[in-house]
């Protein structure tokens, strides 16, 4: 763990992985430092913001040193299902990298549970750790220009649903109509850091 200075107000830990990152998450989410008031996860580091005045940098990093990850608990964090239509035009190229069926890629993607690891990229778009192993594929060779809106991929360690249309280079297995990103919605988001997510294959 290596804690950094961030601006004035911030500090950034840097940590070995997004497991080391979800448990620190966790675990100072559970019990906040005084003054701290945001956490935001990422692949491998956590950004810790504080109000000047009630905590200071050093203090802070004492705090989060001294916290332990590995000794975070799973918390009861709501749980999203999300039906899939696996009809993506990578799920055959998916398929070949891992050398599994069509029927195989399906089977694996939903009976994992997954946990939103940290959110970015665009408003909504979640990047969702626990997947089975067998699933990571590497980002494709050549980005799409556009990818639409509901559309779910995988990328190494994770999987994605994009909110909305934009470009991307993650493989496509299938497509969703649950609205990831609505601004009249409290949060916005529908999935974030935290939540436990489970995708189910949508009924033809």
């Amino acid at each position: 763990m290596r804690v950094r200075r961030y601006g004035r107000a911030a500090l950034l830990v840097e940590l070995e992985g997004t497991g080391e990152v979800m448990d620190l998450y966790r675990a100072l989410s559970a019990a906040p430092p005084e003054g701290v008031i945001d956490l935001v996860p990422a692949a491998r580091t956590l950004l810790v913001t504080f109000e000047p005045g009630r905590a200071c940098f050093e203090d802070l990093a004492r705090v989060v040193k001294s916290t332990d990850p590995a000794a975070a608990t799973e918390t009861a964090a709501g749980l999203v299902e999300l039906p899939v239509s696996y009809d993506g035009p990578d799920l055959d190229a998916v398929a070949e990298l891992t050398g599994l069926s069509r029927a195989e890629v399906v089977r694996r993607h939903t009976g994992s549970d997954y946990v939103v690891a940290f959110c970015g990229f665009a408003p909504g778009f979640a990047y969702l750790a626990g997947g089975d192993p067998a699933l990571r594929v590497p980002r494709r060779e050549s980005p799409r220009t556009a990818v639409p809106a509901g559309a779910v991929g995988l990328a190494g360690e994770f999987t994605g649903v994009y909110p909305r249309s934009s470009p991307g280079g993650w493989q496509l297995i299938g497509h969703t109509g649950a609205p990831l990103w609505d601004v009249d919605r409290d949060p916005p988001a529908l999935l974030v850091a935290g939540t436990r997510v489970r995708f189910v294959e949508a009924e033809s």
